[in-house]
C-alpha cells in the first residue's frame, strides 16, 4: 500500500513557533541570534499560513514528529484542525502516520490518537495498511490523512506502498486513484457519524523524459481535485483550504530559473480538503 504520510520532499521549510495559549518562546539561530515565533491563533479565512513547520508546544518539546523525515506534515496545520473539529479526549486516527507527527499534536492537545504506517518509524505508531485498519467501525472523531503525491518520495521498500503508484503513470494513474479511494473508504467506515477528516495533499508536475519528447515540456496531475472527487463519493465537503508552502527550493534561483525557461510552475500552496461523515446527508457506496 501507501506509505502512509506522502508529499514532497521540501513541502515546507523549518521555521519559528510557540506553543499554543503561551508566550512566544525564542528559538536559537545559527548567529546565537533569537527569532520569537508568533502565536498559535486559529485561521479564519480559507488561506492558511505560518513561517514554520512546527510549533513550540505546551508540552515543553520543541518538535512534533521528526524533522529528517521527508515530506513531514507541518504540525501547525494538524494543530488548526484538531482545535477546530475536536474536543479534549477525542480519539484522533492517522492511517499513513509517517514520522508521527499527528500523534504528538494531538497528545499536545489532549486528544487520543492512534497512528498507523506500513513502515513505523516509532514504537507507538502501528504496522498497518491505510486500506484495512484493525480498528472497529465508527471509533474515530476525526482522521487526518496526508498521502504520498505520487512518487517522488521512497516510504518505505514495502511492495503494498501507495508511494510506488504513479498518478500520471501508463494506466493514467488508476491503480493509485483506486488505492486512495480504498484509504478513503476505511476513513469512513472507522469515522464516527457527523465528525470530520481532512486530506493534505498537493498537485504535482514532472519534465518528461526523452521518450515523451514533442509531448509538452512535463506533465501536469491534478491529484487534488481527482482526490476530492472521490472523497465526495463518501462525504460531504466542509470546505478546501489553501496551505502556502514554505518550500526553500522555490526561492533558489536555479529552481526560478528552471521555471520560467521550462514554462511551468514550482508548487506553491497545497490543498486541505475538509470533510465530514453524514450518513443522512452524502452517498455510502
Amino acid at each position: 500500500m501507501m506509505r502512509p504520510h506522502g508529499r514532497d520532499p521540501d513541502r515546507a521549510g523549518p521555521g519559528p513557533g510557540r506553543g499554543p495559549g503561551g508566550a512566544a518562546r525564542p528559538r536559537p539561530r545559527p548567529n546565537g541570534g533569537l527569532t520569537p515565533r508568533p502565536a498559535l491563533r486559529l485561521q479564519t479565512t480559507t488561506l492558511w499560513e505560518y513561517p514554520s513547520q512546527h510549533y513550540d508546544a505546551s508540552s515543553g518539546e520543541r518538535m512534533q514528529g521528526d524533522r529528517a523525515y521527508a515530506g513531514a506534515t507541518p504540525s501547525w496545520v494538524i494543530w488548526q484542525l484538531l482545535t477546530r473539529y475536536t474536543r479534549q479526549k477525542d480519539l484522533v486516527i492517522d492511517p499513513m502516520c509517517g514520522s508521527g507527527t499527528t500523534l504528538d499534536v494531538a497528545r499536545d492537545l489532549g486528544r487520543r490518537a492512534l497512528g498507523y504506517d506500513l513502515a513505523p518509524t516509532r514504537p507507538d505508531i502501528f504496522r498497518a495498511d491505510a486500506r484495512t485498519l484493525p480498528l472497529e467501525d465508527g471509533k474515530a472523531d476525526f482522521v487526518f490523512i496526508d498521502p504520498p503525491y505520487s512518487t517522488h518520495i521512497e516510504y518505505s521498500n514495502h511492495p503494498a506502498c501507495i508511494g510506488k503508484l504513479d498518478a500520471g503513470g501508463a494506466d493514467g494513474g488508476f491503480a493509485y486513484y483506486e488505492a486512495m479511494r480504498n484509504v478513503f473508504r476505511e476513513a469512513h467506515r472507522v469515522l464516527r457519524d457527523r465528525r470530520y477528516m481532512a486530506v493534505y495533499v498537493s498537485d504535482s508536475w514532472r519534465k518528461r523524459g526523452r521518450a515523451d519528447t514533442g509531448r509538452g515540456a512535463g506533465h501536469f496531475m491534478p491529484i487534488g481535485f481527482e482526490l476530492f472527487a472521490r472523497l465526495r463519493e463518501r462525504f460531504e465537503p466542509v470546505d478546501i483550504i489553501s496551505v502556502v508552502r514554505h518550500n526553500q527550493k522555490l526561492e533558489r534561483g536555479n529552481w526560478r530559473r528552471a521555471a520560467e525557461e521550462g514554462n511551468f510552475f514550482l508548487r506553491g500552496f497545497n490543498y486541505l480538503l475538509i470533510m465530514k461523515k453524514d450518513h443522512e446527508g452524502a452517498p455510502n457506496r
